[in-house]
């Protein structure tokens, strides 16, 4: 079992924006890899899980991992929409030197992830959804249904405004940290979840309300293809939410994966290799 202490994290690095925030992410997968940008899920953090990282290296993609605004060190952004994310990927994409590149996003990842292939037209070549949500206000979607009672009480106390949710994620928080703690996991799991659930309750708390007000943009504007990966057992991004993003995107191709809310390794290598095609 790897300890707390022989754990390293990856090297951070850092971006400064116009307005005066920072942005913070990491770099994964090889030099010379095809550029992939990563919209990771709520909560998050940019360490990547050791898994996952090895599927950039056997896939061959250079993947951008970052902070969106209150996580990890990334500025906080007060009132940021999901479209507010495109601008922020551009930036990071243009302090690569990329012009061109993919985006991935899984669960509330996926919607910042599509906000890039709607605003971003002409530089995203491929936009992969894994497990998201389609908006709040989607017609013809019932957004509850099958949602697991936990989840949807927070996508209900989010319409509430950020203050309700972050008493929330505090609470939230404590718990899963104590369980996870109890349960002994190895220290590079124990440390990406501190981070992510501790340092990032701001962004968290942000991301929720984001996804259940107006996006900031159209879903059925998006022109490049678009991969969507949803289980039939998800409780968290149930399996209607895929099925709407699916019908209301004319170049949309569907994907199913067993286990519910997380997919496997082989989902990972799946996607990666949808993004090159």
């Amino acid at each position: 079992m790897t300890t707390l202490s022989e754990w390293v994290p990856p090297a951070t690095h850092g971006l400064d924006l116009p307005d005066g925030r920072r942005l913070t992410y990491c770099l994964y997968g090889p030099d010379d890899g095809v550029p992939v940008v990563s919209s990771n899920p709520t909560p998050h953090i940019r360490w990547e899980r050791p898994d996952v990282i090895e599927a950039y290296h056997r896939v061959g993609v250079r993947v951008l991992s970052y902070d969106r605004p209150g996580y990890g060190g990334s500025s906080r952004q007060p009132g940021r929409t999901v479209a507010d994310a495109a601008s922020d990927v551009a930036a990071l994409a243009d302090a690569q030197g990329w012009d061109r590149f993919a985006v991935t996003g899984f669960s509330g990842g996926g919607a910042p992830a599509l906000a890039c292939g709607v605003l971003l037209r002409g530089r995203v070549t491929r936009c992969a959804v894994v497990a998201g949500t389609a908006p709040y206000d989607a017609p013809g979607l019932d957004f509850f249904a099958g949602m697991s009672p936990d989840n949807a009480d927070g996508f209900r106390l989010a319409t509430r405004g950020a203050g309700d949710f972050r008493a929330r994620t505090d609470r939230v928080a404590a718990e899963a940290l104590a369980e996870l703690a109890a349960a002994a996991p190895d220290g590079g799991r124990l440390a990406r979840m501190r981070a992510m659930l501790l340092d990032g309750r701001d962004g968290w708390t942000d991301d929720m309300v984001s996804l259940v007000r107006p996006w900031g943009f159209a879903v059925r504007d998006i022109a490049v293809p678009v991969g969507v990966w949803y289980s039939p057992d998800d409780r968290n991004s149930p399996p209607g939410h895929g099925e709407w993003l699916l019908a209301a995107v004319e170049r949309a191709e569907g994907h199913r994966y067993a286990g519910g809310h997380e997919p496997g390794p082989d989902t990972a290598d799946q996607v990666l290799r949808w993004l090159l095609a």
